[in-house]
């Protein structure tokens, strides 16, 4: 067996919380990086006896559309799955089942499922410095309950929730622009999980193409990417209301 770690995680959040989850499983974990717009995800092929923690974040309620294009071109050939999903305290809809979808027509059969919190990766206020010690407690605790159901080769299938057909895509797109402080480094154009910032010019940026993924702000060393902070206020006032109260990771057995 082989444990597969198949993450989409701009900003790093869904990272750490996969991570949690996959240290305490068994075996030594080979990373396929969603993420990559560069690596070719159709050779990537698994086998019956392996295992993969397939991790995403909750975009709006849905998977990010680029995520669910790559894991289709991975051949899960039968191989068992851990799905997650990982959003910033406000809810996940339909991101889990939507996930399972994915993750069988590539080929895996799901056997458990995690919802988990991260901090926000627009609106950093909010779920900050999550996962913290009390979720990768509570996320240990999971992988050892998912490891028991692998040991017993359990392949039933949890009842994920979430509705068919999912909720609308979509919502506001927040495109980050640099600023004075931009060097033109090109970190951010080397970076973009779907190429939309110009390599040649890092401050021209594709809108059509950005998913508002905020990767750009997260690996810039010089910190001269922002968001408009009329749109980021707003945005934050709307998620004061939603995210007043700490949410807890979920287990789906």
């Amino acid at each position: 067996m082989k444990l597969y770690d198949i993450v989409f995680s701009p900003t790093g959040g869904t990272k750490k919380v996969a991570d949690c989850l996959i240290n305490a499983l068994e075996g030594e974990a080979a990373t396929v990086d969603l993420t990559d717009s560069k690596q070719n995800f159709d050779a990537v092929s698994l086998t019956k006896e392996d295992v993969a923690v397939i991790s995403v974040p909750s975009y709006g309620g849905r998977v990010p559309a680029v995520a669910v294009e790559r894991l289709n071109m991975v051949h899960g050939n039968g191989a068992r799955a851990i799905l997650v999903c990982v959003y910033g305290n406000r809810a996940y809809e339909d991101t889990l089942v939507e996930l399972e979808d994915a993750a069988k027509q590539a080929g895996f059969q799901v056997v458990a499922a995690v919802a988990a919190i991260a901090e926000h990766s627009i609106a950093r206020q909010f779920a900050a410095g999550r996962p913290d010690a009390q979720d990768a407690a509570q996320l240990s605790d999971f992988a050892k309950q998912i490891q028991c159901k692998l040991s017993a080769a359990d392949g039933s299938q949890p009842a994920i929730p979430g509705n068919r057909p999912y909720k609308k895509a979509g919502g506001v797109s927040m495109v980050p622009k640099s600023t004075k402080a931009c060097s033109n480094c090109g970190a951010c154009a080397a970076a973009c999980p779907v190429q939309a910032i110009d390599k040649e010019n890092p401050k021209k940026v594709d809108e059509k193409a950005c998913i508002s993924c905020m990767r750009c702000i997260a690996v810039c060393p010089q910190n001269a990417r922002k968001l408009n902070p009329v749109m980021l206020s707003a945005a934050s006032l709307m998620l004061k209301k939603v995210c007043s109260e700490r949410k807890e990771c979920e287990l789906f057995l």
